[in-house]
């Protein structure tokens, strides 16, 4: 007896590639079309026109950039003491702004806080984020004097905004089922907050906290520009001296010290994710 035929396949059927309905096309060119539209009128405003003077003026770029190759290090001492006071200044900003932002990224997450308290934690949130750290730093100046102080104060509240942003949406993403299984128990609120939620979000708010401590280090550079501590004092010096030699000492030192940071910060991190 023959086996049985069995059906030959046909052609496979190709979908047809997936097409924009006329709706998506026009907001596409609405959004874009407006951001050249932007681009194109923005060109005056920001003063385009003169970047020509990067190379008409090139006699003054000759003389920064002799004084920038040829580093002076005779000073390294008090660069490398100033920078070390930088760090400080990041590391005591970025440890008090873990302190506010922990609590207030659980009061703004949707998921653990009512609404009567996320909306106004959320207000102070983006408060605290949408003044720059230049305005608070010679506010705080102002109030406890120059020093480095002032620049811890600056960060912190900087940086607890920031933080408790990022903090909260960590908390809105969690699974819940840790946190159903700690309810079960009969236990209270703040037992599923230390024992569902906390152990979910640690490692990734860890993380966000190191990430800001990095940015923080360059933060304090700047805030020591307005008398906030730090070696961006001795960097603004240097410039208004006309020191280029300095400042390129001054930049090197603290290249490597931002780079060490990073490769301990990304260390701590594969050893937390």
């Amino acid at each position: 007896m023959s086996p049985p035929l069995t059906p030959t396949a046909g052609p496979a059927t190709i979908p047809p590639p997936p097409a924009k309905s006329l709706g998506a096309w026009a907001l596409d060119v609405l959004i874009w079309g407006g951001v050249t539209a932007l681009l194109v009128y923005s060109v005056d405003a920001v003063d385009l026109g003169n970047l020509s003077k990067l190379f008409t003026d090139a006699a003054n770029v000759e003389t920064i950039g002799q004084g920038l190759l040829r580093p002076n290090f005779a000073d390294w001492q008090l660069y490398v003491e100033k920078m070390g006071e930088t760090v400080q200044i990041a590391l005591w900003g970025t440890f008090l702004a873990v302190i506010l932002a922990v609590p207030m990224g659980l009061a703004a997450a949707r998921n653990i806080a009512p609404f009567w308290v996320v909306q106004p934690v959320r207000w102070v949130m983006n408060l605290l984020r949408s003044i720059p750290d230049l305005v608070i730093g010679l506010l705080f100046v102002v109030v406890v004097g120059l020093g480095p102080l002032a620049g811890v104060l600056a960060i912190t509240l900087n940086t607890a905004g920031v933080l408790a942003k990022l903090f909260s949406e960590a908390v809105e993403s969690i699974d819940k089922g840790p946190v159903e299984g700690v309810r079960a128990t009969g236990a209270t609120k703040l037992h599923e907050i230390v024992w569902g939620v906390i152990p979910q979000v640690a490692p990734l708010w860890t993380s966000f906290a190191l990430y800001r401590f990095e940015s923080n280090s360059r933060s304090a550079t700047v805030l020591g520009l307005i008398g906030a501590g730090g070696i961006g004092q001795v960097l603004f010096d240097r410039m208004n001296s006309f020191a280029f030699r300095d400042v390129s000492a001054v930049v090197i030192i603290i290249v490597i010290a931002v780079t060490l940071i990073d490769l301990l910060s990304q260390a701590m991190r594969k050893r937390l994710l």
